[in-house]
Formats: C-alpha cells, sequence, structure tokens
C-alpha cells in the first residue's frame, strides 16, 4: 500500500493550530519532502485560474509551501501555462505575495519545450516545457475540482493539461473528437466566441469558423451553446482520459524516480475546472489536503473522499438531473472518473492501494 498524507477541515476547538494551513504546515513536515528537495531546482505546478476564478488555491498555502522549501535549501518556483494572459497577480500570485517567481511552463511566447516520443494513436509527440523538463522536482500542487471532458480535474490533469505547449494540449483533446456546427441550430448569440479562452473561433460571413492553430478543443463552445449547434464530432473521453495519463508519464519520465511529489487540495470542489474563468459554488463540503508520492494513490483517495451523500445541490446548475450510477462527478459529467486513474496504475506510475495517515 502507498502512504496518503490527509490533513483533514475538521476542527474541535476555535485554535489556529486546528485550521487547515496549520495542518498543512504539519503535512509538509511529515511527509519526505524535507530530505528529498535539499540543494534542487523545485517545479511548483499549479493552476492560476483565469478571469474572475476565485477557487483556485489560496496564495496563503502557496506560501507556506515555499517557505518550507526554502527552509530545505530548495530554490523554487510557481508555473503554469499561458501566465500572462491569465493574469495570476489579479488573484494574488506575485513573486512579492508567493515569496518565489512565477513562471509561464514554456516560456512567454510558449516556444520553451523538449519534444518527447508519445506513440498514442494521434498523440504521436509530446512538447514537454521547458522550466518543468529543467527542474529537479516537481511538486504537483493541484486543486480538484469537476471537468467537463474527463470528469476530474486533480494531480494527472494538472500535469497532463499544464506541463506541455498548447499544441500538445490540443493533440489531447483531439483525442476526444473535433468540432462539428449545425447551421440550422444556430442563433449566432455568440456565447461560443465569448467563452473561448484562446481566440481560436469567429463567424465569417455568417459561417462559424476555428482557428485550429489556437484551438485547444477545450469545448467550452459546446458547453455554452444553448441549441447544441457545435457538437464534437464524436466523444471518445475514455481516450482523453488515457492521452493525459500518457502524457503525464512522460513527463515524470523526464525526473529522476521520488523526485516528484504530488499534493490535492479539496477546497472549493466545483463542477467546472478552474480554466473557465470563474466559479460557482461547491459541490460537496470542504474536505482537506492529501499528499503522497504516489500520484495513483493521491488521485484515488481524492475521488473515494468526494461523495455523493455529501452532494451541496447549489453546486449544479438548477434543474440539472443527475445520472444514477457511478461517482459524482459521473453522476454530474456523465464520465467514469477512475479511467484516468486505472490507466496511470496500467502505466506504472503508483497503485490504488493506499492508507491514510491523518495529520492532527
Amino acid at each position: 500500500m502507498s502512504k496518503v498524507l490527509f490533513a483533514p477541515m475538521s476542527f474541535n476547538r476555535f485554535d489556529a493550530n486546528q485550521t487547515l494551513p496549520a495542518r498543512f504546515k504539519r503535512l509538509l513536515e511529515a511527509s519526505t519532502l524535507a530530505e528529498t528537495v535539499k540543494k534542487k531546482s523545485v517545479a511548483i505546478k499549479m493552476h492560476v485560474g483565469d478571469n474572475l476564478t476565485y477557487s483556485t488555491i489560496p496564495p496563503v498555502f502557496v506560501r507556506i509551501l515555499v517557505d518550507f522549501l526554502h527552509e530545505h535549501e530548495a530554490n523554487c518556483f510557481v508555473c503554469d501555462h499561458a501566465i500572462a494572459q491569465r493574469k495570476p497577480w489579479q488573484r494574488g500570485y506575485t513573486e512579492s505575495i508567493l515569496g518565489c517567481p512565477v513562471l509561464d511552463v514554456c516560456g512567454h511566447l510558449d516556444k520553451y519545450y523538449y519534444t518527447k516520443e508519445a506513440g498514442y494513436k494521434t498523440l504521436r509527440e509530446i512538447d514537454v516545457a521547458g522550466y518543468i523538463n529543467d527542474a529537479d522536482f516537481l511538486i504537483d500542487f493541484s486543486h480538484v475540482k469537476g471537468h467537463g471532458a474527463c470528469g476530474y480535474g486533480g494531480a494527472c490533469k494538472n500535469i497532463a493539461m499544464g506541463c506541455v505547449t498548447q499544441r500538445t494540449r490540443a493533440q489531447i483533446h483531439g483525442l476526444q473528437g473535433g468540432i462539428a456546427w449545425d447551421e440550422k441550430k444556430c442563433i449566432h448569440c455568440n456565447a461560443c466566441i465569448n467563452s473561448c479562452n484562446h481566440n481560436a473561433n469567429r463567424f465569417k460571413d455568417g459561417n462559424y469558423r476555428v482557428n485550429y492553430h489556437n484551438c485547444t478543443l477545450c469545448q467550452h463552445c459546446v458547453k455554452v451553446c444553448p441549441t447544441s449547434a457545435i457538437k464534437l464530432t464524436r466523444n471518445d473521453f475514455h481516450e482523453f482520459q488515457k492521452g493525459m495519463a500518457v502524457c503525464t508519464k512522460t513527463v515524470l519520465d523526464t525526473f529522476e524516480p521520488k523526485n516528484a511529489y504530488f499534493i490535492n487540495v479539496l477546497t472549493a470542489i466545483t463542477v467546472l475546472c478552474d480554466c473557465w474563468g470563474l466559479t460557482t459554488p461547491s459541490v460537496v463540503p470542504d474536505i482537506g489536503i492529501l499528499a503522497s508520492g504516489d500520484i495513483v494513490a493521491v488521485e484515488r483517495a481524492s475521488l473515494d473522499a468526494i461523495k455523493t451523500e455529501n452532494l451541496i445541490t447549489a453546486g449544479i446548475p438548477e434543474g440539472m438531473i443527475l445520472g444514477e450510477n457511478g461517482h459524482l462527478f459521473e453522476r454530474i459529467h456523465g464520465k467514469d472518473p477512475f479511467v484516468q486513474v486505472r490507466e496511470l496504475e496500467h502505466l506504472g506510475l503508483g497503485t490504488q492501494d493506499y492508507e491514510i495517515e491523518t495529520i492532527d
């Protein structure tokens, strides 16, 4: 079994030491990080959100992690993709607040990367972000939430979608299917245009056009279309999840064994990814923080902690009817979130058998 450390939200008295930030400090002290990060360059990969998002990992937790790394002689930086576009400083992610640089993983123009062979169907190559590849150690610091394309976004998605170029993200999404437009259903409301984070679509001469050079096939346009005029040509979400797992392995293979650590933050757990640039109410109460050197174990433990019986109905759109079977995220999005976990295990990245060690 793999050990998963758990810092819970629960408390029994009004005491700062009972709060999650204090428990997070103790979790870090109980982890293996102190011995493994010393004198190393550490990339802290997280999602910095976009636009009006406020559900990402609060800066106080990032600063606690950064201070811990500095105390143990590590040289660290926070990173994500499309930093300039997403303006993370609007959500408190700045060097002065976090205590370390905030970098775009592939450089400002998305041109700094190393291409690795993948050989998975149409995903033949993977562009691993330059600053990720060059680091000695990776901390995968993930905000757990739902995801429209794969049901669940955690440690695997944070790496697969955030440690590569836009070209690779598009190819991974492309495993699920392309975009088709039905002129007869379209009412030209421009919801699809306004929802695109990549300036990849437009109407020209009354026709819907997609610039696949910019498009990542994230499906925001599909999700917001009120008349279903925009659809995927197919919906192979299993292939998308498997592609994410292949990409995650490719990224992790750039590091020496035991030079990666996975921290999942289970607060503000919403139905959508933070890249949507908006935050909806939580679908379950805040749970806490899970951490492990085993990505499979921490992903499985995170999904196990999110239970249908704890659903907060305000966290789903009014009128939405949930499916009857599977995990809560499967009932919401219609996609089994465990596909990616099983594929990570199949690729030899860890085990779904875990034991929890609770941090008091």
